[in-house]
């Protein structure tokens, strides 16, 4: 016995899908969306490090001028001192963090009459550099407050 298969009124004998043509508009589209979307989410990504970088080095300011007024004005030998004094009390950051790139941030001692120096070296990790390279210290930071 043969079975015979018959076209259903509605239904057709082509199969539903996307032709390579429409998969092609779509993704076209999608292309130009991001396109247009990433540059700007890549800007509004270096604003926010710009952003940590900051507060980081204001709250580790605030830790070191937290030591000085408790040790006779003296600023600490090394950011380490503030996770854990010398003298054995309790500390006065719990972790220092690493800037937005995964570098620690940098310490200068006061010297000499210059004041201490809190400062990342930007995205490259070497001294100088513009934009995402740029070094960024406490120094600069509260000047551009004034």
């Amino acid at each position: 016995m043969k079975i015979q298969r018959t076209n259903r009124p509605g239904h057709s004998a082509r199969r539903s899908g996307f032709t390579i043509a429409e998969m092609m508009v779509v993704i076209v589209i999608i292309g130009l969306l991001a396109g247009m979307v990433a540059p700007r989410m890549f800007a509004y990504f270096g604003q926010a490090q710009s952003a940590v970088v900051k507060a980081d080095i204001k709250k580790i300011t605030e830790a070191i001028q937290n030591y000085q007024m408790a040790n006779a004005m003296k600023a600490p030998e090394s950011l380490e001192s503030l996770v854990n004094p010398p003298d054995g009390s309790e500390g006065y950051f719990g972790k220092i963090p690493k800037d937005p790139w995964g570098n620690p941030y940098q310490y200068d001692p006061p010297s000499g009459g210059r004041e201490f120096r809190v400062f990342t070296l930007g995205e490259d990790g070497a001294p100088g550099g513009e934009g995402k390279d740029a070094d960024i210290d406490n120094i600069m930071l509260f000047e551009s407050e004034e």
